[in-house]
C-alpha cells in the first residue's frame, strides 16, 4: 500500500501545487510537506513555516471573535446591527441581527457578488485596493445595496455581512477588528503567526499569492491591501493545527457556544454542504472547516471527530489546493466539496 505522503506527493507533481499539506490524527502528525515557491520570482521556496494568506477562512475567526463578545456580554445574538450603526448603512434592515450575518441568513446586499464573477482571478473590487486597509474604510464600499429578502428567510453567502460584523464588533468594543481577534481568538488558541497582514509590505516568511499555476502575476491588485471580517488573515498549517486543538478544547469559545455555531443553520445543496455560523458543515456528517478561495489563494482547513482527523492545505496559487483536499477527502471519508 503507498503511503501517504507518496500519495500527496505524487498529487502535488500532478497539479502544480505550491503550498502546505498537514494532516494529524490522533494527535500525532503524519504529514506536514511543503512544496513550491514562497517568491517564484527569487525562488524562495514555500516551508512549513511559510505563512499564507487565508481569503474567507478569515470568517470563522470572525465569527469566533463576535461569539466570543456575545459571551463575554458585548452584544447578544439578537442584537440588531441598527442598534450599533446609528445612521451608518441606513439600507440594513431594522430586523437584521448578530445572528443574521454570522448564519449568512441577513439579506443584506453584498458588495461582492460571488455568483456574478467569471473567474476568480478577475478584478473584482469596485474601489482602488489600497483604499481598503480598515473596517471602517469598508463602509462606503457597503453603502447603497438594497436588501435581496427578508432577514431570515433563508441562505445567501454573503461577504459584506461579516464585513459588517467586524465594524459592529469594534462599534460595541472601541477596539480596532484585528486586535479583537488576536485578543479573544489567536492568542488562546496559541496561534502566534496568524495576523492582518498588509500585502504590500509581507514579511520575508509570508507567501506571495499568485494568480496562476506558471507566472509571476501576484494577487496585490485584486484584493484588498489589508484584510478585515470577510477575509485576508495570514497564518501557518501549525497554527491551523493549535487552532483545532485550543477549540475543541474549549479555550477560544465554551462548549455550549461551539456547539451552537457548528449546529446546522442551513442547508447550502448548491455546495453540497450545510451551515452554522461560520463554520462550513458536512452535508451528513460530523465534518467541520474553514475554508478560503479567491484569486492567489486557496485553502481548507477540516476537522473530523469520527476519524480523529484534522487537515490543512493551504496554497498560494488561486486553484492550488483544490487537488490536494479533494485525495484527503478520498483518503479520510468526510467530504467538504
Amino acid at each position: 500500500m503507498r503511503s501517504l505522503q507518496d500519495e500527496v506527493a505524487d498529487a502535488a507533481a500532478r497539479s502544480a501545487f505550491s503550498g502546505v499539506v498537514r494532516v494529524d490524527r490522533s494527535g500525532v502528525t503524519e504529514l506536514c510537506t511543503a512544496y513550491g515557491f514562497a517568491d517564484r520570482g527569487h525562488e524562495v521556496p514555500n516551508t512549513v513555516d511559510t505563512v499564507f494568506a487565508t481569503a474567507s477562512g478569515t470568517k470563522t475567526l470572525t465569527a469566533l471573535t463576535v461569539v466570543g463578545l456575545v459571551d463575554r456580554g458585548a452584544f447578544g445574538l439578537g442584537t440588531t446591527a441598527r442598534s450599533l450603526l446609528a445612521d451608518d448603512l441606513p439600507m440594513v434592515g431594522d430586523d437584521v441581527t448578530i445572528e443574521h450575518l454570522l448564519a449568512h441568513r441577513s439579506g443584506i446586499g453584498d458588495y461582492l457578488d460571488e455568483d456574478a464573477v467569471d473567474d476568480i482571478r478577475d478584478y473584482v473590487m469596485p474601489v482602488p485596493v489600497h483604499q481598503l486597509a480598515t473596517s471602517e474604510q469598508y463602509l462606503p464600499l457597503l453603502d447603497g445595496h438594497e436588501p435581496v429578502f427578508p432577514a431570515g428567510e433563508r441562505f445567501a453567502y454573503n461577504n459584506a455581512g461579516y464585513v459588517l460584523l467586524a465594524r459592529l464588533a469594534e462599534r460595541a468594543t472601541g477596539s480596532p477588528f484585528p486586535d479583537l481577534v488576536r485578543t479573544l481568538v489567536t492568542q488562546p488558541a496559541g496561534m502566534a503567526d496568524t495576523a492582518f497582514l498588509r500585502s504590500d509590505e509581507l514579511p520575508g516568511n509570508a507567501a506571495i499569492g499568485y494568480l496562476s499555476a506558471e507566472g509571476l502575476r501576484t494577487n496585490v491588485l485584486h484584493l484588498p491591501v489589508r484584510g478585515t471580517g470577510d477575509g485576508g488573515i495570514y497564518t501557518t498549517a501549525a497554527d491551523l493545527s493549535a487552532f483545532w486543538d485550543a477549540l475543541f478544547s474549549g479555550r477560544i469559545v465554551p462548549a455550549g457556544r461551539l456547539a451552537e455555531m457548528t449546529r446546522p443553520r442551513s442547508d447550502w445543496p448548491e455546495e453540497s454542504r450545510r451551515y452554522g455560523l461560520g463554520f462550513h458543515l458536512h452535508a451528513t456528517g460530523d465534518a467541520v472547516w474553514l475554508e478560503g478561495y479567491d484569486a492567489g489563494v486557496s485553502f481548507t482547513s477540516l476537522h473530523s471527530a469520527a476519524s480523529s482527523t484534522t487537515y490543512t492545505v493551504i496554497s498560494n496559487w488561486s486553484d492550488g489546493a483544490w487537488p490536494i483536499v479533494k485525495l484527503l477527502n478520498g483518503s479520510f471519508g468526510p467530504d467538504p466539496s
